[in-house]
């Protein structure tokens, strides 16, 4: 039921947001250097970085001269790489819903930070034994070359626990570095 709630209200502000007149939207991908962050498995080594990707559509909604709120619909293949012999890549693919508020420091740069609700499409192991949304805080910057092309870096830090099995009796979150070019209609 709580799923249902903070994706509804997620569409409505999303819905409102676009409803505004003044407004840009575009596409972006990049590279993702994902990890997973908290405890550790004892007896199966560390947790690495696992390279991956993103890729979606953005908005940008101007409030002001100076503020901005970004909402964003991404596609995101994140995880980790486990550290032991025989090592092997956990992969965890999101739907990402990022909402960012963004303050434009100078003429085309800009920093961004805010939430980021994710929910889990699939996985290369037991998607049962993983919590189906994800919540994480966002914090980067942004640079637009011209009035199409920008450029961003992005640090999304996990805020809950991806593990569901009652068996694992670690926390661990999700960690994501992204670095993303894109295009601006």
């Amino acid at each position: 039921m709580k799923k249902h709630s903070i994706f509804t209200i997620l569409f409505c502000l999303l819905f409102s947001l676009v409803s505004a007149q003044d407004f840009s939207f575009g596409v972006k991908g990049g590279l993702n250097v994902a990890s997973v962050g908290g405890g550790t498995y004892t007896g199966f080594g560390g947790l690495g970085s696992k390279i991956s990707f993103h890729i979606g559509g953005i908005a940008e909604v101007p409030i002001s001269e100076k503020f901005a709120v970004q909402p964003e619909l991404l596609y995101s293949s994140q995880g980790t790489k486990w550290n032991f012999v025989g090592g092997n890549n956990l992969k965890l693919d999101y739907v990402n819903l990022p909402i960012l508020g963004k303050y434009y420091i100078i003429e085309g740069l800009s920093a961004e930070a805010g939430p980021v609700v994710g929910f889990l499409i699939s996985t290369n192991a037991n998607k049962e034994d993983y919590n189906s949304l994800d919540v994480a805080f966002a914090i980067g910057a942004s640079y637009k070359l011209n009035e199409s092309i920008f450029f961003s870096l992005r640090y999304n830090k996990g805020l809950t626990d991806i593990n569901k099995n009652a068996a694992i009796t670690v926390s661990n979150q999700n960690n994501v570095f992204q670095i993303s070019a894109g295009y601006a209609f």
